[in-house]
């Protein structure tokens, strides 16, 4: 999956001839899950059509503050336009378009996106050869640069005026191409190897009754969506839920009981830097497994029980440079026994479960402490497990952080 996918992506078009490679750029942006919408110069108009641009994106198009439509006016708020982006790509950029930026003029809807965005921005110039090496225009861009805008390198090749060198507006693939390895040097996860397990376990007692608890498996499959989010190799080990495994880019492997949990988790566990043990594993299973279904009317007086296996013991027994995080859902002495947890499966941190008026375990919220190798307890609000994942992986980021340094 692609780092722009599902990133809300504005473009800008100024009145350049590059402006014809726009709906070629937008085309690829829309391939990777990308969400377009394009605003223009009045100028560009004369290069690249509204419709077209329109027909590519599946949005509308802007071009002026004000729209008419059926003699009724509408504004567009250029505010509403900068805030809705992630990521905003200005391309191609003129000289002119450069200058006005540079110097904070603001007499179209571009430049009053530009003015009031405060995500990322991508210039990719376009311009004639000595124009692009004119002085002025090359303290315009570092004016730019220094102000934190992010501008695209020029191709090199035959130019609109029939010269030949500098200034050419980069092809579409290399536009996209630059801002995926951009955005990629910058996730603090990248390159990183999570290792993620989640929702219960089905201990068979028959081959149609199991022993397990009501897990929903949402802890970890968020956790698992975030991380990807932030740059890391996913692979999430979860058992028997009902959640949509649309996760793009996660190597998911569904499993029933704790023995398939194990065996798959130590599998996976040596090529990982951090694992996060979220499952929710049952503690117990039947020694025997009734071949048939057990009949009611023949009766039955108890069924012999064995600890499953402790997972999250063994990988704090086997491990090496891994980061090792464990969950613990208690009910009395909680801080206490979150400790005891943490240091007799030397785990490096513990998200400790609070019990409220809710059960985390099934529930689309929870109420988390996190405790790291040094015992120290951060807190938080309850909240939805997608926000609670946030919090766990900026725990972790800033714990390994400070474990490396």
């Amino acid at each position: 999956m692609s780092v722009l996918a599902q990133k809300n992506i504005l473009i800008g078009i100024s009145g350049g001839i590059a402006a014809y490679k726009v709906p070629s750029l937008i085309r690829l942006l829309t391939k990777v899950k990308s969400n377009v919408k394009v605003v223009m110069t009045p100028s560009s108009k004369e290069f690249v059509t509204p419709l077209t641009l329109s027909t590519v994106s599946e949005n509308d198009v802007f071009s002026e503050f004000i729209t008419k439509k059926n003699n009724n006016p509408s504004w567009n708020n250029h505010v509403k336009l900068a805030e809705w982006a992630d990521i905003f790509i200005i391309a191609p950029a003129t000289s002119n378009t450069i200058s006005s930026m540079a110097n904070a003029r603001c007499d179209n809807l571009l430049l009053a996106c530009y003015l009031s965005s405060n995500c990322p921005v991508f210039v990719a110039p376009a311009m004639d050869l000595e124009m692009f090496k004119n002085n002025l225009n090359q303290v315009n861009i570092k004016k730019l640069k220094d102000n934190l805008t992010d501008v695209l390198p020029v191709g090199s090749g035959s130019l609109a005026s029939g010269l030949e060198g500098e200034g050419r507006m980069l092809e579409p693939n290399e536009i996209v191409d630059y801002i995926e390895n951009k955005i990629k040097d910058s996730l603090p996860l990248r390159n990183l190897n999570f290792l993620i397990t989640a929702g219960p376990t089905h201990e068979k007692i028959d081959p149609v009754r199991y022993i397990g608890n009501s897990s929903s498996g949402k802890m970890g499959y968020y956790i698992a969506k975030k991380a990807i989010e932030l740059g890391a190799n996913v692979s999430l080990i979860i058992g028997p839920t009902n959640l949509p495994m649309d996760l793009l880019n996660i190597k998911t492997i569904r499993v029933e009981d704790s023995e398939q949990m194990y065996n798959e988790t130590i599998k996976l566990f040596q090529k990982s830097d951090v694992v996060i043990c979220s499952a929710a594993i049952s503690d117990f299973k039947p020694v025997e497994l009734a071949q048939n279904k057990i009949k009611k009317e023949n009766g039955l007086d108890s069924i012999k029980l064995e600890p499953t296996l402790d997972i999250l013991k063994k990988l704090g027994e086997i491990k090496t440079s891994q980061y090792l995080v464990g969950f613990a859902l208690e009910t009395d002495n909680i801080i206490e026994n979150a400790k005891n947890k943490l240091k007799s499966k030397n785990l490096d941190a513990i998200v400790v479960n609070k019990i409220g008026d809710f059960n985390p375990i099934s529930s689309d919220y929870n109420q988390i402490d996190f405790i790291n190798s040094s015992l120290n307890i951060t807190s938080f609000e309850k909240k939805l497990k997608s926000e609670v994942s946030n919090d766990i992986l900026n725990q972790i980021i800033n714990n390994v952080k400070e474990t490396k340094d």
